[in-house]
C-alpha cells in the first residue's frame, strides 16, 4: 500500500500570497458603478466616504463595507466611477497597538490616484487607467549590457534649456526629446528615477521651510506622485497624470530605455507613532507595522516605523503594487530601498529566504523585470550585502568603498606617509567582479557597482571635500555620512589652483574608469558625468533648488569629461571581455565567463606577496572572454594607484600580436588616435591613472 506523501508546509506570508481572497484589493470599476476591497483583521466596522466632485471636502456620501472573508471588506456605489474622490474610515479596539478612530479619513491602501488636501489629508481617486501604448514594449536589456543612470524626476530637467518650461522638472519633461537625445548620447541604458510613489515631506522640514526633495517618504504604493505632473495634468486629475507617466515611459521605451524605479516599501510617511494617522495606521496598525507587544514600534528603517512584511496584508501589498508597476504600467525594474526590511521574519530577523522575497523573484507577473536589493537597513543584522538570493541584484557597497579608498582615501594617507595602507589586491577583487561577495551561482552581474549615489557626495564633491558641509539642512551639520573616503587633494572645496583642479579632474576619471570597466552593473549617478557640485552637502535631501537640480551650462572641461563617459560606456559594450554573465573556473571553460589573469608593473605574473604589498600599487588585469553570444575578445587593462609616474613592460600573452590603445585616464580629452604596441614594449605610465588597450 502507497503512503500518501505529506503535504509541504507553507509559511503564512507565503500562503498569503496565494490567498484568492486577496485579490482584487481596491477599486474595480464596472458599468453599474465601482466595488472597493479593503483588507483589515482588527476593524469593527468600516466605509468608503464619497466626495463632491468640485469640494473635496464636502462628503456627498457613505457605505458601509462588509467583512467578507480573509478579513476583506466590501462595498459598492453606483457613484464610484472614474473620477471620483474618496476615502475610507475604520473602527476598532483601543488596547496597545491599535490606532482606530473612525472620525479620521484614510487613504485607501490599493489608491490609483491621490490629491491632497493639506499637510497629512489626502483624497484617493478612482482611475480608469485606459492607456494606447501603441505596440511599444519593454526594451528588456540585457544585464550584461546594462548601464543603469539614477536621476531625480523634476533635477534631471528642470534647468534644462532645450526643454520647454512648462515641462521642466515633469514626466513629460524627463521624456522630452532634449533628455532622450542625452541620455542616449551618453549610452545609457536604464533610467533609475528616485522615488515618484505618492509622498509626503515630513512637518518637521517644512517646519524649516525645506521639503523631502528624493521622496522616500510614501504615502500610497499605487498612485504616482502629482507635483512631477505638468501644470495641465494636475488640473485635469489623477487620470491624466497617469496618462503623462505611461506616456513618460512610452517614449523612453521606444528610445530603447528602460525605466527602472526606486521603491520605498520598508516604511511609509506615517513615521513614528506620533507621527500622521494617513493610512495603515488607521485600517490595522497591528497587521501593517512591526511593533512590540506593548504596541511600541520596531523601527528598522531610522524612520519611525517599518512595514512587517511578515503579515499577510502588509507582505501582499507589497507584491501587488509591484505588479501593477511592472505590467498597467510597464515598469522594466525596481530598486528596493532598504529591502532588508523586507526580508525580515516574524521574529524580525532578516533570511534571504522571506516568502516575500522569493516570490518577487519567482512571480510569473514580475518574470524579466530587474530586481535590484538596497541590502541593508539600521537594524540589528542589518548589513547583508551579498545574502540576497538567485535573482536578485544588490548596490554593492563594498565596491563603492574599496574603489574610493583606492583612487581617494589611500592617496591621502600615502601624501602623508610615504607609502599606502594597503596593497591592490582588495581593489583586483571587485574590478573582477566581487567573487568574494556573490556567489558563483549569482555571478558577477549581481553585483550593481557605484562609486556615488543620491546619498552622499556627488562625484566632483568626492574628489573637492574631505568633510561634509551640510549646515544648509537645519540639523547643525549632524546628519549625512561622516566617514565619507574622499579625498580634496589640497584645498577644501572651491580653489583655482590648475595644479589640484588638474588632479581632481584626473581622479575623477579614474573613479569613472574603474566603475565602467569593471565586471558587474554599472550605475552612474545624473550629473556624474559633467562634474556637477552640491557645495559638500552630502544629504541633500531636502534641498529642492538649483542645489539639487542639474546644472546644463558646461564649462569645456566639464564637455571633457561628458566624452570620457560616453567613450568609456561605449567601449564597455564594444568589448565583452569587460562585462561577463558569470564567474570563470580554473577546472573548466564557462560560456560568458572572462579568464583573468594578473601582471606586474614588469610583465610578470603577479606573486602573493604582491597582492598585499602597499609598495606595489601597479597592476595589468587580462580578461578574455569565453564564446557564447558573441565572437571572443581580449583587453588589458593597466591600473597604477601611486602619484609617480612608473615604466610599465606590456605582458607577453599566448597568440598576442600587439596591444590597441582604446583610452587613458591621463587624457584630458579622450584621445581618438589608437597607438599600437607590441607585447614585452615598455611604456610610460603616469600617476595615478588607468589605460585600457584591446588585445589582438
Amino acid at each position: 500500500m502507497d503512503t500518501p506523501s505529506p503535504t509541504p508546509l507553507i509559511d503564512p506570508v507565503t500562503a498569503a500570497l496565494r490567498n484568492p481572497q486577496l485579490d482584487d484589493l481596491g477599486v474595480t470599476l464596472d458599468d453599474d458603478g465601482g466595488t472597493l476591497r479593503v483588507w483589515s483583521a482588527r476593524a469593527t466596522s468600516m466605509e468608503l466616504v464619497l466626495f463632491d466632485p468640485e469640494d473635496p471636502d464636502w462628503a456627498t456620501d457613505a457605505v458601509a463595507l462588509e467583512r467578507g472573508p480573509g478579513d476583506v471588506w466590501q462595498g459598492s456605489s453606483p457613484a464610484l466611477k472614474a473620477g471620483t474622490r474618496y476615502a475610507v474610515r475604520a473602527d476598532g479596539p483601543s488596547g496597545a497597538g491599535d490606532m482606530f478612530n473612525f472620525q479620521t479619513l484614510l487613504v485607501e491602501p490599493y489608491a490609483r490616484g491621490l490629491i491632497s488636501r493639506g499637510v497629512g489629508e489626502w483624497r484617493c481617486v478612482a482611475v480608469d487607467g485606459a492607456f494606447d501604448w501603441e505596440g511599444v514594449t519593454k526594451p528588456a536589456v540585457p544585464l550584461d549590457r546594462t548601464v543603469i543612470y539614477e536621476a531625480h524626476v523634476k533635477g534631471i530637467s528642470k534647468r534644462h534649456p532645450d526643454v520647454p518650461p512648462a515641462l521642466h522638472g515633469t514626466y513629460a519633461g524627463l521624456a522630452h526629446p532634449a533628455m532622450i537625445e542625452h541620455f542616449r548620447s551618453l549610452g545609457v541604458t536604464s533610467i533609475e528615477l528616485l522615488p515618484v510613489h505618492a509622498f509626503a515631506s515630513e512637518p518637521r522640514l517644512l517646519n524649516l521651510g525645506l521639503t523631502n526633495y528624493w521622496g522616500y517618504n510614501s504615502v500610497g504604493y499605487f498612485a504616482p506622485h502629482d507635483a512631477y505632473a505638468t501644470e495641465a495634468s494636475r488640473r485635469e486629475g489623477p487620470d491624466a497624470v497617469l496618462r503623462e507617466f505611461k506616456t513618460m515611459v512610452k517614449d523612453l521605451h521606444a528610445a530603447g530605455l528602460e525605466v527602472i524605479l526606486d521603491v520605498v516599501y520598508n516604511h511609509t510617511a506615517e513615521a513614528d507613532i506620533g507621527g500622521p494617522r494617513t493610512s495603515l495606521r488607521g485600517l490595522d496598525n497591528r497587521g501593517y507595522y512591526r511593533q512590540h507587544d506593548d504596541g511600541s514600534y520596531i523601527d528598522v528603517t531610522g524612520c519611525g516605523n517599518s512595514v512587517n512584511t511578515a503579515t499577510d496584508a502588509a507582505a501582499r501589498l507589497v507584491l501587488d503594487s509591484l505588479r501593477y508597476w511592472a505590467n498597467d504600467v510597464q515598469i522594466d525594474g525596481f530598486r528596493f530601498d532598504l529591502a532588508v526590511t523586507l526580508g525580515r521574519d516574524g521574529n524580525h530577523e532578516f533570511t534571504p529566504d522571506h516568502a516575500l522575497l522569493r516570490a518577487i523573484v519567482d512571480d510569473p507577473a514580475l518574470v524579466g523585470v530587474k530586481k535590484i536589493a538596497e541590502p541593508w537597513d539600521v537594524g540589528m543584522g542589518g548589513w547583508q550585502t551579498g545574502n540576497f538570493g538567485q535573482g536578485w541584484q544588490e548596490w554593492n557597497d563594498r565596491y563603492r568603498d574599496r574603489v574610493r579608498n583606492f583612487w581617494l582615501s589611500d592617496i591621502d594617507y600615502i601624501r602623508r606617509a610615504s607609502t599606502a595602507p594597503v596593497g591592490v589586491g582588495g581593489f583586483a577583487t571587485r574590478l573582477a567582479g566581487s567573487s568574494n561577495t556573490f556567489s558563483g551561482e549569482r555571478g558577477p552581474l549581481a553585483s550593481v557597482n557605484f562609486v556615488t549615489a543620491h546619498d552622499g557626495f556627488t562625484l566632483r564633491d568626492l574628489v573637492s571635500y574631505d568633510v561634509k558641509h551640510n549646515l544648509g539642512n537645519g540639523e547643525q551639520n549632524r546628519d549625512g555620512a561622516d566617514t565619507n573616503r574622499s579625498f580634496n587633494h589640497g584645498a577644501e572645496g572651491r580653489t583655482d589652483d590648475p595644479g589640484i583642479l588638474a588632479t581632481r579632474r584626473k581622479a575623477m576619471r579614474n573613479l569613472l574608469g574603474t566603475l565602467l570597466l569593471s565586471a558587474g552593473v554599472p550605475m552612474l549617478t545624473a550629473g556624474d558625468e559633467f562634474a556637477r557640485t552640491q557645495r559638500g552637502n552630502n544629504n541633500a535631501y531636502c534641498h529642492d533648488s538649483s542645489l539639487t537640480w542639474l546644472s546644463w551650462d558646461h564649462e569645456p572641461w566639464q564637455r571633457d569629461q561628458f566624452a570620457h563617459v560616453q567613450r568609456l560606456i561605449r567601449l564597455r559594450q564594444e568589448n565583452p571581455a569587460l562585462r561577463p554573465t558569470r564567474f570563470a573556473s580554473e577546472e573548466r571553460e564557462v560560456p560568458g565567463a572572462s579568464r583573468m589573469h594578473w601582471y606586474d608593473e614588469h610583465g610578470n605574473t603577479m606573486s602573493g606577496e604582491r597582492w598585499t604589498d602597499p609598495s606595489h600599487r601597479t597592476l595589468q588585469y587580462v580578461a578574455a572572454s569565453t564564446r557564447e553570444h558573441e565572437a571572443p575578445n581580449r583587453i588589458l587593462l593597466i591600473v597604477h594607484g601611486y602619484e609617480r609616474d612608473v615604466e610599465v613592460t606590456l605582458p607577453r600573452l599566448d597568440d598576442a600580436e600587439r596591444f590597441v590603445s582604446l583610452w587613458s585616464s591621463a587624457d584630458e580629452t579622450p584621445d581618438t588616435n589608437a597607438t599600437v604596441h607590441a607585447p614585452g614594449e615598455t611604456i610610460a605610465i603616469p600617476g595615478t591613472s588607468m589605460r585600457l588597450f584591446r588585445v589582438v
